[in-house]
């Protein structure tokens, strides 16, 4: 394929090549050529111009394919264009040539075509050059098309259209021609020839006046034609011309361009509308003739044609434009209801033209109002509805109002305007519903009365529209969840009041079965009591309804529906009225066969009606309680449900003779009942109807093989039976589409109605399946079908053996036995329902049965693969490999697909073989490669060769879809196959005419099935690999270019595919750029498919793919598409965009998941960008909320005011590249900001640090950080947390959160000492005030409180009159929940107010927090008892303040939280304990809602907990108030309180008692929730949970608790150990090893305590007789479980070991492990070490002495072993801080009173000598191995030991002996440091008050020190480090001067003198020394100065017998009197002259 790549096509590598492989060739040379000549220089181009003319034309008659000539003829024209055009002329002439030639043999046609392409190619790109040449070209082509068939015509047609392009305006004179030819085709029977024309005629109009003027109206009726018989691309591309011409003629009026000139007729809006409406409801058939056939009453308008008109009034009003509607819409909305108004009778004279009527004007009103208006527009929308409404409310009050004078008369006019009420109501709903709580404002408008409005009509005497009014209410509840308790109560009070009233009773319990369905969509509910009233009340109409005969039907069906839509509430409701309802259950049956028997003897025709009614509505009603409640469904509640199911399915069997008895009105009672027993039948276990299986089954066959059924209903009964892949590739309708809503019509046929709401009115509440459209139950008769098919599938599986046989053969029977159009009914029921059961079996793993079934099912199965209909050959060839697949026998599968083989060998019919193909892509699809390999090749031979069957493509399009299944379920097996197979879908691909795009389709599906097999192999670089690679991407290419966009969608997913093995062999550039162009694309699927693969992209290459699709914006010459605007915005904005108008839910979910993954991977690097674009989205609706802005802020005070301005004004520039975009848009934009926020996060620390920012941005202008737009980050979510929608508030608040707590630290650099925030406290106010307004939702409120406690405890403001702005809102709010749980809102579920409760509680709660940790921090550094005044006034310690202020309300707090903990604590109990729960619940819950409760209760207690026991702790569990007595713990108003265990009994507790119960609630909680962590518990409530323990044990009477329960403590501690153990987190585990020390302190304190005591007592007793207090006793035993000491040494163990693996003896013990060198831990890690040893030091003390011995080994192995780990070498001779805290330990441990304790001195004498000496041993191991430890860390260790312990440890000679020696080699050390630390070591040994311990050392060291020092002159100290060896030195030996006795002191002076005078300088050195001899000098002075007085008499005898040195010592001093003379003026040294003159006085003792 390289030789490809040339200018001039290589002909000698192309003429070497196979048929194939040279149309491949081709291809790739045309495509090279097509990129390359636009990025070659002309001159090159001119030059091989002539060549190339020539090769591009000598392609013509090589036959090219559709994708060859398509870029043939492109390719021309760019040369063209590029290159001279003098031979142009010549290249036309050829093919117009080529056109007009004789020859029509189908060889030839290729060639005619290839030149017609290049002709439009030609006129396209060269355009008016050719003018003088057009005219002869169009009437050749024109000329060819009379004789051309349709492949001929269709490229004709698009030709036409480029030649129109190219031509504009030049081209008049034949524009008449072009149109007349173009009418004939937009009618032809070829689909893709109609959309051709479309697309010709489409063009024309842009320069054809005539056809928006004078030929308007024929234009209007031939597209109506045209839409005759249509299929989705026809209606589509009709529509499109239809709207865009009809437009064009109001705009053209509007702007008075052509018509003025010519005197056209202009035409008005109205004379549109109508021709338009005459499409409608008349058709294509021409007023003349319709009115005749009306007379008749036989025309009704053909469905294809309705729906294309109703496209085309989309397309019309779209094209007008959004302000366009926004002016006419009153005028638009009144002529589209009248589509439905009766005053067209014929067009809705049955039921299902009415329902299709309504469907279309919906889809329309949904299309126009829901996609070009912006909300604010949408709102002026909705009340002209409303007015609509109003109007014609008022007709029918004037009609029922008139008595009964002319009631035919009224009851037509009342007809007359219900369809139109319905269309209205439903759209009204949709709005609101789109609108969500942006909707309020219309709401509240009383003028508009949009809710009286619609409950006015729920008694409308249509059901119809008392349904659509349902639906509305319900729309309204799901947007503004706060209408919802209000509309139910209204509702429920109408249904009371109006209880006779038939219209009434039906209306309102619609309306409350609706809201009722509401309830689930809106997370905050409803009063729970609601569900009681509604219970009652339809108690109340069940039990009334025999009363009143004219009333009974409805009251038992609104009884019922009420009940049923009570169900979907859930458990937590319905198991309080479980028991009446099962009791209506129960009566609602006859009990015995014998009663039903009586009752049919008994009754009329209406009281049967009535009665199966009821028995329906009940059979509904215990459906949705199955489903909805299945947690209720126990054994004892089926038991109780169950009696009355034998019954109910004898009614079944007798339904049919008591229709006979009492005539057809029970007709659709008897179906409705039989559905409902059906549906509830399926959703119940199959065991629960066991007895009845037969009779159901029988009734089952009898249904399906019905008599009476017409209308085979395949589209609705079959999808769900066949497999979604297949589904595609049959029906094209099947697919989705943004039609679907009116598409689906045509689906059905024509015999069959749509979904309605009236056909079932009990789905008004069920959760609707697509999206939020109105539910579309099917028509009962057909409904019925499809639950008895699913039905019969459990049924069938579930009988036995002998009955199933019976019923499959009775089935076969009644197939063969029916004639005509019945046997397909027959047929499509039979096979339907034995597909289900084939399903059911397999898919429950079951088996047919004895070999005889195999035959009956067969010869059904069969007979549908050969049926008319695609979809029943589809669900057979499904079928067919089910029952494979349920038989399971190699051989059986072996015969079944030799049949098909044998069949597709012989049949030649399209039937057959598509159906047989299929079968055999199923058998592989369910079985796999079928076992063997012959079988594979067999099955792909006949595949090949029926895909080649170019005589019909379904025959195509059904084989390849076959192979695909083939491909993938073959797997590694195919691999033999690729290349063949690969060959043939090029092959096909290059050579199948594009009119057929479903083969194309299918192609597509190999080749992705193809590439997933190839898999990763595709990188691969082997010939092989990359020929297949090669082909794959040219296939793709092909299908890139084909012009069906399914087909290019095909084409994305497999590039997609391609993309994720190969990346590297993938062209990004040309890959988005595909993507870009069809972003917008009018096809859903095309667009799922484009946002599937970006999102795929953008998870590894964002940047890249954001770029490219920049460049490419900038480089296209024409716009992309209108909608993209990526020019300006980027392909983010785009996407943004996208999101705004798209309504698909998938496409909005990849929408949303594509930009996440470009702000996880590019917001960082383009910060601004990023912002700006969420900037606009939100500022773009700030029209909407500018006013609440302003609102908002002028509540703040005056000189706040700029800050106000700051945010209200609104930036006028016009061009915003985001025109109102809807709230959920604005939601997703304010998530953004988070995100990225966020990602900056985890970015460079410049963005959160604003001098830093600025710095850089100084540096390099294009540095970019987010600090720097902080003031823009703040006004988004003020923006935000300000609007009318309740869910952008929310997102807003939490954006503003993010920003609190990322920027309240960054000091600001201008003004230091102050944050950045500080500026915007304005703002932060201003966005949290409306949150705290009475009508706020809870959840909004609780989200706010969140943001002011954040606020408050940031410390942004320290200033106390500005925090109090924001902590008044929390007042206020703490003000409202003080009355608890009673006084807040009913309009919300109680949980809700639970939920606001404690959101608050919580806030308070951190806010308190931080407020002591303040005071605490504040404290410490002060020391003082009260913080000075000046302070206050700074604001440094604003901490008291903030305390201050909260200490005011702290009482209240106080009592709340400990309620709040209370309830807690009852929640979290076991389900067991249930029984002892308080009846009413709790302070802030109630009994009922307990369980949505919890969860709100899971998000705070532990803040609270931490804030209680902070509180308690203040207290020091001392109750200051006087009135807390009893009522502490609880609010006086809650009788659940611990206190009280009764009212009487309050005043019983003693304060003890009280400290007792909370310090047991506090810990019990604590306890609770840390010993069974879940995995999802947070961070923030272990660590409060830890620090609230660490509070408690602050306090010395919780510390007495724990200590003197030894049980609890070790409770405690194991729970502790498992924290550690779970939670890796630092942070955590060293709050629990702090709460660790602080129960071995209550130990201990305890411990202290009892020996204190006993003391005490017996004072005068022998000491021996005391008892042994502490762990271990008199034994030393620890006994594991039972012992603190032994729990907590565990625990630190664990932590240790964690740590430093090698302490443990496991481990390093076992041989292959080396000792490593000390390694240094990390900050952490030393952190939790330290706080591990601090414990370990601590526990002798808790034991006895006899304990202490057991543990001691244990301590000083674990101290010793992490000295050893990690005494690392540090610079500076510094020690690690475990090494420090390891030697602390040890101090602590050696210096133990244990070690003197008569009982354990001996024992611990000899641990601890063995400590020592392993100590010792570090030095030089015994096992050889040399590790290179710190010398100081274990000489310092070693100074531990002798200085901490007795005498008789250290100074056993052999240990005594390796410790001097230790020292002695230390000081040889050349590492100055390391001497420096031993000097100060031997000091501290020297200084050791007991000579028998420092002696020895003395005597052995001091000659090593003096010969250390007296080596000063031969080596000079070189650097501070070596001077501070001689001063320690000298140091060491003044320390011995001192110490030493009297005789010897003169021998010690002697020696020191000499030494520290040969330090000194005389006045000539002194001048040159460095600074560090001068500094020795000075230091020496000093000493000696000091050393002479004391020792006078030594020092004179010194000096007198050796004169140098006194000769040096006055040189010295002489010369320091100098220097200090000279030094004196330089104020840069200034000298002490004190010491100058105390040198000149001391010297005269010489």
């Amino acid at each position: 394929m390289e030789l490809a790549h040339s200018l001039l096509l290589n002909e000698e590598a192309c003429s070497q090549l196979g048929e194939v492989q040279k149309a491949e060739f081709l291809f790739d040379w045309l495509r090279y050529l097509d990129k390359l000549l636009l990025s070659t220089s002309r001159s090159v181009v001119r030059e091989r111009q002539k060549t190339l003319v020539e090769q591009l034309l000598s392609l013509l008659n090589s036959s090219p394919g559709p994708p060859t000539r398509k870029l043939l003829a492109k390719n021309l024209g760019i040369l063209y264009s590029i290159g001279d055009t003098f031979s142009v002329y010549e290249a036309i002439d050829k093919c117009n040539d080529l056109i007009r030639s004789k020859d029509d043999s189908p060889s030839y046609l290729p060639t005619k075509l290839a030149a017609v392409v290049c002709l439009g190619s030609l006129y396209k790109k060269l355009g008016r050059i050719l003018g003088n040449t057009f005219s002869d070209t169009v009437g050749n082509i024109l000329k060819a098309m009379k004789s051309a068939e349709s492949q001929g015509r269709y490229e004709i047609m698009l030709s036409l259209q480029n030649i129109l392009n190219g031509l504009g305006a030049a081209a008049t004179s034949c524009h008449r021609d072009v149109y007349k030819a173009a009418r004939s085709c937009l009618t032809d029977r070829s689909m893709a020839v109609r959309c051709a024309a479309a697309k010709c005629l489409l063009e024309l109009q842009h320069e054809a006046v005539f056809m928006w003027t004078t030929d308007l109206d024929s234009v209007a009726t031939l597209c109506f034609k045209s839409f005759e018989g249509s299929n989705y691309d026809v209606r589509i591309a009709v529509s499109k011309l239809l709207g865009t011409v009809l437009a064009k003629a109001i705009i053209s009026k509007r702007l008075g361009t052509a018509a003025s000139r010519q005197s056209i007729r202009r035409v008005s809006l109205e004379e549109v509308l109508e021709l338009l409406g005459t499409g409608f409801l008349r058709g294509s058939s021409g007023f003349l003739r319709a009115s005749g056939d009306m007379l008749k009453g036989t025309s009704s308008v053909s469905r294809d044609v309705r729906v294309g008109v109703t496209q085309a009034y989309v397309v019309f009003v779209s094209t007008l434009g959004g302000a366009w509607l926004e002016k006419n819409f009153a005028a638009f909305l009144s002529h589209v209801l009248s589509l439905v108004s009766q005053s067209h009778p014929k067009a809705n004279q049955t039921q299902i033209d009415a329902v299709c009527g309504r469907r279309c004007v919906s889809f329309i009103l949904r299309a126009t109002i829901g996609g070009l208006l912006g909300e604010k527009a949408q709102i002026a929308a909705a009340k002209d509805i409303c007015q609509a409404i109003w109007k014609l409310k008022k007709v029918v009050d004037a009609v029922m109002s008139d008595g009964n004078l002319e009631t035919r008369l009224g009851s037509a006019d009342v007809a007359a305007g219900q369809h139109m009420l319905v269309c209205a109501l439903q759209e009204l709903g949709n709005l609101i519903h789109s609108l969500g709580t942006t909707a309020a404002p219309l709401l509240q408008d009383s003028s508009a009365g949009i809710l009286d409005s619609v409950i006015s009509v729920s008694t409308h005497p249509s059901v119809s529209v008392r349904l659509a009014a349902a639906w509305c209410l319900r729309c309204v509840a799901v947007a503004l969840p706060s209408y919802l308790t209000p509309l139910l109560h209204r509702c429920l009070e109408r249904l009371t009041v109006l209880k006779s009233s038939p219209e009434a009773v039906t209306g309102f319990s619609f309306a409350v079965a609706a809201l009722l369905g509401a309830v689930k969509h809106c997370p905050l509910g409803i009063p729970h009591g609601k569900g009681k009233i509604i219970m009652t009340l339809a108690e109340d109409l069940l039990c009334s309804a025999a009363q009143n005969s004219r009333l009974s039907a409805q009251r038992t069906q609104a009884g019922w529906l009420l009940i049923a839509a009570l169900m979907t509430l859930g458990p937590a409701v319905v198991s309080h009225h479980l028991a009446r309802v099962l009791m209506l259950w129960k009566c609602v049956f006859p009990v015995s066969p014998k009663d039903l028997e009586t009752e049919k003897s008994r009754g009329d025709s209406f009281t049967w009606q009535v009665t199966l009614e009821g028995r329906a509505g009940a059979l509904c009603a215990v459906k949705s309680f199955v489903s909805h409640c299945g947690d209720l469904l126990t054994e004892e509640v089926l038991q109780r449900l169950l009696p009355p199911l034998p019954c109910a399915v004898d009614l079944l069997t007798q339904l049919s003779s008591i229709v006979k008895t009492y005539g057809s009105p029970l007709k659709t009672p008897s179906v409705v009942y039989r559905q409902r027993l059906y549906e509830l039948l399926i959703l119940l276990p199959p065991e629960t109807y066991e007895g009845n299986l037969c009779a159901i089954l029988k009734e089952l066959a009898a249904d399906l093989t019905a008599p009476d059924m017409q209308v085979a209903a395949f589209t609705f009964l079959l999808p769900p039976l066949c497999h979604q892949d297949d589904l595609l590739i049959l029906s094209p309708l099947l697919q989705e589409t943004d039609h679907r809503f009116i598409e689906e019509q045509l689906l059905l046929g024509s015999g069959i109605a749509c979904g309605s709401l009236e056909y079932d009115p009990y789905s008004i509440y069920e959760k609707d399946v697509d999206g939020d459209s109105v539910p579309k139950p099917l028509p009962p008769t057909l409904s019925v079908i499809s639950s008895a098919v699913k039905l019969f599938g459990v049924v069938c599986a579930r009988v036995g053996e002998a009955q199933r046989l019976l019923i499959l053969e009775q089935l076969l029977d009644c197939v063969k036995h029916a004639k005509g159009a019945r046997q397909q009914v027959v047929q499509l029921h039979v096979v339907s329902s034995v597909s289900s059961f084939l399903k059911y079996v397999a898919g429950a793993k079951g088996s047919l049965g004895p070999e005889e079934m195999r035959r009956p099912a067969l010869a059904l199965v069969m007979g549908a693969l050969e049926s008319s209909s695609p979809l029943l050959r589809c669900a057979a060839a499904e079928a067919w490999a089910r029952l494979a697949q349920v038989v399971d026998d190699a051989a059986f599968t072996a015969a079944l697909a030799q049949v098909s083989f044998d069949k597709l060998k012989s049949a030649r019919d399209v039937v057959t073989r598509t159906g047989h193909s299929l079968a055999l892509g199923t058998l592989h699809r369910y079985l796999g490669g079928i076992s063997s390999s012959q079988h594979l090749n067999s099955c792909v031979g006949i595949l090949y060769t029926l895909s080649q069957d170019s005589t019909s493509p379904d025959v195509q399009t059904w084989a390849l879809h076959s192979l695909s299944l083939v491909i993938d379920s073959a797997g590694p097996l195919y691999y033999v196959h690729v290349e063949p197979t690969l060959s043939l879908i090029i092959m096909l691909l290059l050579n199948v005419p594009p009119t057929h795009a479903e083969v194309h389709q299918s192609l597509g599906r190999c080749l992705n099935a193809l590439i997933t097999t190839l898999g990763p192999e595709l990188q691969g670089n082997s010939t092989s690999v990359s020929t297949l690679r090669t082909s794959c991407l040219l296939g793709c290419a092909v299908m890139q270019d084909n012009p069906d966009c399914l087909v290019q969608a095909q084409a994305i997913s497999c590039l997609q595919q391609l993309h994720m093995f190969a990346p590297r062999h993938v062209n990004l550039s040309s890959l988005v750029s595909c993507l870009c162009v069809n972003l917008c694309s009018p096809y859903l699927l095309l667009r799922r498919a484009v946002l599937a693969c970006l999102r795929q992209l953008v998870q590894r290459e964002a940047a890249e793919v954001s770029e490219h699709a920049v460049m490419l914006a900038k480089d296209s010459r024409e716009e992309l598409t209108p909608d993209a605007n990526i020019r300006e915005v980027g392909l983010e904005g785009a996407l943004l965009a996208l999101l705004d108008k798209e309504t698909d839910q998938r496409l909005c979910r990849d929408i949303k998941e594509t930009l996440n993954h470009m702000v996880t991977s590019m917001a960082v690097d383009k910060l601004s960008f990023w912002l700006k674009l969420c900037k606009d989205v939100l500022a773009a609706s700030a029209d909407f909320t500018a006013v609440t802005c302003v609102d908002a802020m002028q509540e703040e005070e005056g000189d706040k005011g700029d800050d106000a301005s700051v945010l209200t004004m609104r930036n006028d520039d016009r061009s915003r590249p985001f025109t109102n975009p809807r709230w959920a848009t604005r939601v997703f934009a304010a998530e953004c900001v988070s995100r990225i926020i966020n990602q900056c996060g985890n970015a460079h620390s410049a963005h959160f640090d604003l001098a830093l920012a600025q710095e850089m941005r100084k540096r390099d202008s294009r540095n970019d950080f987010l600090v720097l737009h902080l003031a823009d980050l703040i006004r988004m979510a003020f923006m935000a947390a300000t609007d009318h929608s309740d869910q952008l508030r929310l997102s807003g608040l939490e954006t503003l959160l993010v920003v609190i707590r990322r920027f309240a630290t960054i000091p600001e650099p201008e003004f230091p000492g102050h944050v950045i925030l500080e500026q915007y406290q304005a703002n932060v106010g201003a966005a949290l005030r409306p949150a705290f307004t009475s009508e706020t939702p809870p959840d909004v409120t609780a989200k706010a409180c969140q943001v002011c406690s954040a606020w408050i405890a940031s410390g942004v403001v320290s200033d106390l009159n500005d925090l109090r702005r924001v902590h008044q809102l929390l007042v206020s709010s703490l003000t409202k929940i003080q009355a608890g749980k009673e006084a807040l809102s009913h309009l919300y579920n109680e949980s809700a107010s639970t939920m606001e409760i404690l959101a608050v509680l919580k806030a308070w709660a951190e806010v308190y927090i931080i407020a002591v940790e303040r005071h605490r921090n504040c404290r410490q550094p002060l020391k003082t008892t009260t913080c000075s005044e000046e302070c206050v006034r700074n604001g440094s310690c604003s901490s008291d303040g903030l305390l201050d202020l909260v200490h005011t309300d702290l009482g209240t707090l106080s009592r709340l939280w400990l309620a709040a903990l209370q309830d807690f604590a009852l929640l979290t109990l076991p389900s067991e304990f249930a029984s002892q729960l308080p009846v009413d619940g709790g302070a802030f819950y109630t009994a009922e809602t307990s369980e949505n409760a919890k969860l709100h209760y899971s998000n705070s207690w532990a803040l609270i907990l931490h804030a209680t026991a902070l509180w308690l702790t203040s207290t020091g569990f001392v109750v200051a108030d006087p009135d807390e007595g009893a009522s502490n713990l609880s609010r006086p108003v809650t009788p659940t309180s611990m206190c009280q265990g009764s009212s009487s009994g309050a005043t019983v507790k003693s304060p003890e008692d009280v400290y007792t119960d909370r310090f047991h609630l506090i810990l019990g909680i604590s306890v609770e929730f840390l010993c069974s962590l879940r995995s999802d518990a947070t961070m923030e409530s272990i660590t409060a949970c830890l620090h609230a323990l660490q509070a408690l044990l602050d306090v010395p009477w919780p510390r007495s608790k724990i200590g003197s329960d030894q049980d609890l403590g070790i409770e405690l501690l194991n729970v502790l150990h498992r924290v550690i153990l779970t939670r890796e987190s630092p942070s955590i585990q060293l709050a629990s090893l702090e709460v660790v020390r602080q129960i071995i302190c209550a130990a201990q304190e305890h411990v202290k305590e009892k020996r204190r005591s006993a003391e005490v007592d017996d004072g005068a007793a022998e000491k021996e007789t005391l008892p042994e207090f502490g762990e271990g006793k008199d034994t030393g035993g620890l006994v594991p479980g039972k012992s603190l000491v032994f729990a907590t040494l565990e625990l630190c163990v664990c932590i240790l070991v964690r740590q430093l693996p090698e302490l443990n003896p496991k481990l390093t013990g076992s041989p292959g492990v080396k000792a490593r060198k000390p390694q240094m831990l990390s900050e952490d890690g030393s952190r939790l070490v330290s706080a591990a040893l601090v414990i370990l030091a601590e526990l002798p003390a808790v034991c006895s002495p006899e304990g202490s011995i057991s543990i001691l080994p244990t301590l000083l192995y674990l101290t010793i072993g992490v000295l050893r780990e990690t005494a690392v070498r540090l610079p500076g001779g510094h020690l690690s801080s475990t090494v420090a805290a390891s030697l602390q330990a040890l101090k602590g441990i050696l210096s133990s009173p244990m070690a003197r304790a008569e009982k354990s001195h001996a024992a611990w004498t000899d641990l601890l000598r063995s400590a020592l000496m392993t100590v010792l041993d570090f030095w030089d191991p015994v096992d050889g191995t040399h590790r290179e430890l710190d010398e100081v860390s274990l000489l310092t260790a070693l100074t531990v030991f002798i200085l901490s312990t007795s005498p008789e440890v250290t100074t056993v000679p052999c240990l005594q002996k390796r410790c001097i020696d230790r020292f002695k080699a230390a000081l040889e050390i050349e590492d100055p440091m390391v001497q420096i630390k031993t000097y100060q070591l031997l000091l501290s040994v020297f200084q050791y008050p007991n000579p028998a311990v420092s002696y020895p050392y003395i005597y052995s060291l001091v000659s090593s020190v003096v010969g250390k020092l007296q080596e000063i002159d031969k080596r000079k100290p070189e650097d501070a480090a070596e001077l501070q060896v001689f001063q320690e030195g000298i140091k060491v030996l003044e320390a011995l001067v001192a110490v030493a006795e009297e005789q010897h002191r003169s021998q010690l002076v002697a020696c020191l003198l000499p030494i520290l005078i040969s330090f000194l300088l005389d006045e000539n050195a002194l001048g040159s020394a460095t600074s560090i001899m001068r500094n020795l000098h000075d230091f020496a002075l000093q000493n000696l100065m000091q050393i002479g007085p004391q020792y006078s008499s030594v020092f004179k005898s010194v000096m007198a017998s050796s004169p140098a040195l006194k000769a040096r010592l006055e040189a010295a001093i002489k010369g320091n009197q100098e220097s200090v003379r000279v030094r004196t003026p330089t104020p840069k040294h200034p000298q002490n002259p004190g010491r100058n003159s105390s040198i000149q006085l001391k010297t005269n003792f010489l």
